[in-house]
């Protein structure tokens, strides 16, 4: 009997599942790969074994560091920097409260 078909694009080998290169991945399946390492983050650092989460690190890694390889000059919103982080808390805390009373 043969093993299960892996045409899925993952490879197992013991627990790890490193899946394919993400540079021979074309930008749709490379999108859609983010989009299920991220969709599974949170069950993975709360559920999953250590070497779960280190090859789940590994894995996000590799994807999101061919993801930004390909899109250097990718849209940054203002407000996700450094600086506009602040803009907001300043805004935050300006902002008028009402008094109870």
């Amino acid at each position: 009997m043969q093993g299960p078909d892996r045409r899925d694009g993952h490879d197992e080998r013991g627990t790890n599942m490193t899946g394919v290169d993400p540079s021979r991945l074309d930008d749709q399946q490379l999108m859609k790969e983010l989009e299920t390492i991220h969709r599974t983050r949170h069950d993975t650092l709360l559920y999953g074994s250590n070497d779960a989460l280190r090859a789940h690190n590994e894995r996000m890694a590799q994807l999101e560091g061919e993801y930004l390889r390909r899109n250097p000059r990718r849209i940054v919103a203002a407000g996700r920097t450094r600086e506009g982080a602040r803009e907001r808390g300043c805004a935050e805390t300006a902002t008028p409260r009402a008094s109870a009373g």
